[in-house]
């Protein structure tokens, strides 16, 4: 068994040759902790998502290091560099745009890439919009799904939905604004417009909003709206001890959309939707 044991403090922090993974702020520069602030002053370099982003952290804080970036388009060819500078001594922070680096970002390579050089990897804690949203929401918070930014391959999407219609633990997602609307209509298809729902936009800017309570006064609320900055959506599970009769039409009305869409006819997808599910052919045809 591999144990690692810190004894940081910030008085002796940053440490030559550690990757420190530091959380900065989601929207409000001024959520950044001091241990973090102290990192970000002291060490060698700081690898960033983008130079631009944290160089407003720098400014606000008014201080100088050195930045390099480090991204999905460059990840795979600075990885090597900064292996080889935390091997020399240097102490390297890892940041993103906003919260938690590795989450929907390449930090997460970097860190698995760190850790298999021997290299002592050290998290400074910080915001996290996914939690973020979740606590905010009031819906049920001690077991939940994490699928950041759902896949826009067809098949691989529809089994994401499917598996987020059938999950009884909440599920937190990540949209862009403009693809807010057709997620919406994605999920009221899968889960049903009641499905209890929260849309947090622009988390602790000036402007945060949290939109619900279910699928469809969320799409009535933005529904012919411009809609802008970060969204992130947390979406309520079923309650898999209580028989729920409006998920099974909608489950069934879905598949009755398939089958017809596949070519069948409304009165042949319907026989076989009720033999399949032992109910009579008229229920099934009902729900076209």
């Amino acid at each position: 068994m591999n144990i690692e044991i810190s004894s940081f403090h910030n008085n002796s922090e940053p440490e030559a040759s550690v990757l420190y993974v530091v959380g900065t702020p989601i929207g409000n520069l001024n959520d950044l902790s001091f241990r973090a602030l102290n990192v970000l002053k002291n060490v060698s370099m700081i690898a960033c998502e983008d130079t631009r982003q944290t160089t407003k952290i720098l400014n606000k804080f008014e201080f100088r290091n050195n930045l390099i970036s480090f991204n999905k388009h460059n990840s795979f060819k600075k990885i090597p560099t900064i292996i080889n500078n935390l091997n020399s001594g240097k102490s390297i922070a890892l940041v993103s745009d906003a919260g938690l680096p590795s989450i929907c970002d390449p930090g997460e390579d970097l860190i698995k890439n760190a850790k298999n050089n021997g290299i002592n990897i050290i998290c400074i804690p910080g915001p996290c919009a996914a939690l973020t949203a979740l606590v905010a929401s009031g819906l049920p918070s001690s077991k939940f799904i994490f699928e950041g930014f759902l896949t826009k391959k067809k098949s691989e999407r529809k089994k994401h939905l499917l598996e987020i219609s059938k999950s009884n633990k909440t599920t937190i997602i990540f949209e862009s604004p403009h693809r807010l609307i057709n997620l919406l209509k994605e999920l009221k298809e899968f889960c049903g417009g009641e499905r209890e729902i929260q849309v947090s936009r622009e988390l602790t800017k000036r402007y945060e909003e949290h939109v619900g309570e279910n699928i469809n006064e969320a799409l009535a609320f933005y529904e012919g709206k411009e809609i802008y900055g970060e969204i992130t959506i947390v979406i309520k599970g079923i309650n898999k001890n209580i028989k729920n009769i409006e998920f099974e039409k909608i489950e069934l009305k879905r598949e009755l959309n398939e089958l017809i869409n596949a070519g069948l006819s409304l009165s042949s997808a319907s026989k076989y939707l009720a033999k399949k599910n032992s109910l009579t052919k008229n229920f099934i045809y009902n729900l076209y």
